[in-house]
């Protein structure tokens, strides 16, 4: 399925060919009336700033800034008075008005507050001014026309304005709480790394009695181990926790065949290497991010994909130092994801599964998803198989991972679990 983003380009593409033949249609429409009643050279001056500002509407994701709005003003605010000097129709015409329209709700939507502020008054000032250099036989139906391009130009942009604010402040949410999830994983990680420094220093202690020579092997495990320490540390170090504890969050190895088996959908089949299994190959957070990477995909094909009869799930072993993490299931493209390609929370409605497994959560797992992965140094894809279906991909750096490059399946978590 799409992003939003590629979603939105889709939708700006096919609004701009709409609004191009509704510009051409409406100049068309309005030079025929006026070569009727005023004549062809009357006709020609409106067609030409009616393109023309049209131009610049259908240009205004292409022009940096405010460029393309106030290019648009200036010709509408060039061309008011000149219709009145020369007593041609009224300036700006249907066609201009459609074309300010868009060019103003544009800028009220995507600019700073003063430009958009600026854009809406000199919009406004031309409505005004229109219609007071406007003959007193003229008819008002152009002005109000004018008046309500304007409106719609305010209102539609600030709808949309307010839409693109709370997105952001959504997705920014959901990257605060994966950071504190990461967070509160930290005394997790550091534990389990300071633990190890600390039985090591006491062995040390013992060796240096006993044989002193064995010392700087010693040592150097221990240098070592607080290497390991500082950088598992520093990929979650420096995110803000909330003041409030929470329990540990970083799973278990076999908490993954456990959250498998849970799973309440089609059969899952899961492939994992042997140093998986044991935990005491991989640092902590490899290990948990693998668990959410999973955790996320089951519970989107357990929202989105209803139809799938068989998941896969692949962790295979690190391979110059990168691990790869891979769900696939075999669910209709167009179910297996929302439209806006933005995966379902990574943690499932409660109730649906058991407490400590999955819970309730919002629907921005993906950008969380890569939140997480980005924070250790990854990558992370997601989008429809070829052949159908859904597949999450991930590449994890491991450098502190131990294991074989053997093909994953190689463990006895392998099979088909329910």
């Amino acid at each position: 399925m799409p992003t939003w983003e590629q979603f939105e380009r889709r939708v700006v593409s096919t609004a701009n060919v709409l609004l191009a033949g509704a510009l051409a249609a409406t100049a068309a429409l309005v030079a025929l009336a006026v070569t009727v009643s005023w004549g062809g050279r009357a006709a020609l001056f409106g067609l030409v700033t009616g393109l023309v500002t049209g131009m610049f509407a259908l240009l205004r994701d292409r022009l940096p800034g405010a460029y393309a709005a106030v290019a648009g003003l200036a010709v509408a605010a060039v061309a008011t008075p000149i219709a009145s000097a020369f007593e041609l129709p009224r300036e700006p015409g249907p066609a201009s008005i459609l074309a300010l329209s868009v060019l103003v709700g544009a800028a009220i939507r995507r600019q700073p507050v003063v430009w958009g502020g600026l854009v809406t008054a000199a919009y406004a000032v031309i409505v005004v001014g229109s219609h007071l250099l406007a003959p007193a036989t003229s008819s008002g139906t152009v002005t109000g026309f004018a008046v309500l391009g304007w409106l719609g130009a305010v209102t539609t942009g600030l709808s949309l304005r307010l839409v693109d604010l709370r997105r952001r402040y959504s997705a920014d949410q959901v990257r605060r709480d994966e950071r504190l999830a990461l967070a509160r994983e930290l005394h997790d990680v550091a534990a389990h790394h300071l633990t190890g420094i600390v039985v090591q220093t006491q062995a040390a202690r013992i060796v240096a009695r006993t044989r002193p020579a064995e010392v700087a092997d010693a040592l150097a495990e221990i240098e070592t181990a607080a290497a390991e320490a500082l950088t598992a540390t520093r990929r979650v170090v420096g995110v803000l926790r909330d003041s409030g504890d929470a329990p540990p969050t970083t799973p278990q190895p076999e908490g993954l065949a456990d959250l498998v088996r849970r799973f309440p959908g089609p059969p899952v089949d899961l492939r994992t290497p042997p140093e998986y299994a044991s935990g005491a190959a991989w640092p902590p957070e490899l290990a948990t991010t693998v668990y959410r990477i999973v955790q996320e995909s089951l519970t989107n094909v357990a929202r989105h994909a209803p139809g799938a009869r068989q998941v896969s799930v692949t962790v295979e072993s690190p391979v110059d130092g990168v691990l790869t993490v891979r769900v696939a299931d075999d669910g209709p493209a167009t179910s297996s994801g929302l439209s806006s390609g933005v995966l379902s929370s990574g943690v499932m409605s409660s109730g649906v599964m058991s407490s400590g497994v999955m819970s309730s959560g919002s629907s921005h797992g993906l950008l969380g998803m890569r939140e997480r992965v980005s924070a250790l140094g990854g990558t992370l894809t997601a989008g429809p198989a070829p052949g159908g279906g859904w597949v999450v991909s991930a590449s994890l750096p491991a450098p502190g991972a131990r294991g074989s490059s053997a093909p994953a399946g190689t463990s006895d978590e392998a099979g088909t679990v329910r």
